[in-house]
């Protein structure tokens, strides 16, 4: 696996995501939501902290990630390009993880504008910073792992809507399985919780940085790259 391949398949998706008026109307959408529930709910609690933002971005990225991701596989099948990138001298694993990195790279750029929050928050009060930079890590974690499903998503279909919904269904689910323990045996209780993304990001999101949560959410991502290796697989 050649870093220079991948950097070729990641500058090309790079260009195409980030040149798309979609993912400035994305981007416009997610820093307009995320303002609007943050500044709201900071005056209404009156607390110099960043909690309510880091509790409402996991639901948020559900939506907004798979926006960004549906069209990564799906629009390359439906116009025929994936045929030819397929015929150029790249490991079909360059190709996954360059278009995983373009996208990505992408919502970091859409999350990195609401570190302003943070600076806000603490012009007006005496902030802690150690949850805020355990926040951040968790968000780029939990968006990586959005990003690797939304992929693997738009690599089952040829359409884009398909992908989406496929897409924010399973990062739904994940994102409330552990709201729902009272419907779940005893038995499989902590199953279902170290399922749940928002388990593990709450956790780092507190400033308590745990190898566990690290390890879940690398495992997500890899076990998503790699499912969606092995559907590009089939397309040869």
């Amino acid at each position: 696996m050649s870093p220079k391949s991948i950097y070729i398949v990641f500058k090309r998706e790079f260009k195409s995501l980030f040149f798309s008026p979609v993912a400035y109307i994305i981007m416009t959408i997610f820093l307009v939501v995320t303002g609007w529930f943050f500044f709201s709910a900071f005056f209404l609690a009156g607390r110099a902290d960043m909690r309510d933002f880091f509790n409402l971005l996991p639901l948020i990225l559900t939506f907004t990630i798979p926006a960004v991701t549906m069209r990564i596989f799906a629009e390359e099948y439906r116009s025929g390009s994936f045929e030819i990138l397929a015929t150029l001298p790249l490991e079909k694993w360059e190709i996954v993880i360059g278009k995983f990195l373009s996208a990505h790279v992408l919502t970091i750029v859409m999350i990195a504008p609401t570190i302003i929050y943070a600076f806000f928050v603490s012009s007006v009060g005496d902030l802690d910073w150690g949850p805020v930079w355990g926040g951040y890590l968790g968000a780029l974690l939990l968006s990586g792992a959005f990003t690797a499903i939304g992929l693997f998503a738009s690599s089952l279909t040829h359409n884009q809507i398909v992908a989406f919904i496929i897409s924010v269904s399973i990062c739904f689910f994940l994102s409330i399985v552990d709201n729902v323990l009272i419907f779940v045996p005893g038995f499989l209780l902590w199953i279902f919780q170290y399922m749940g993304t928002d388990f593990h990001f709450s956790s780092i999101a507190k400033g308590v940085i745990d190898s566990r949560d690290i390890i879940y959410f690398l495992s997500l991502i890899f076990i998503s790259l790699y499912s969606s290796f092995l559907v590009s697989m089939e397309r040869r």
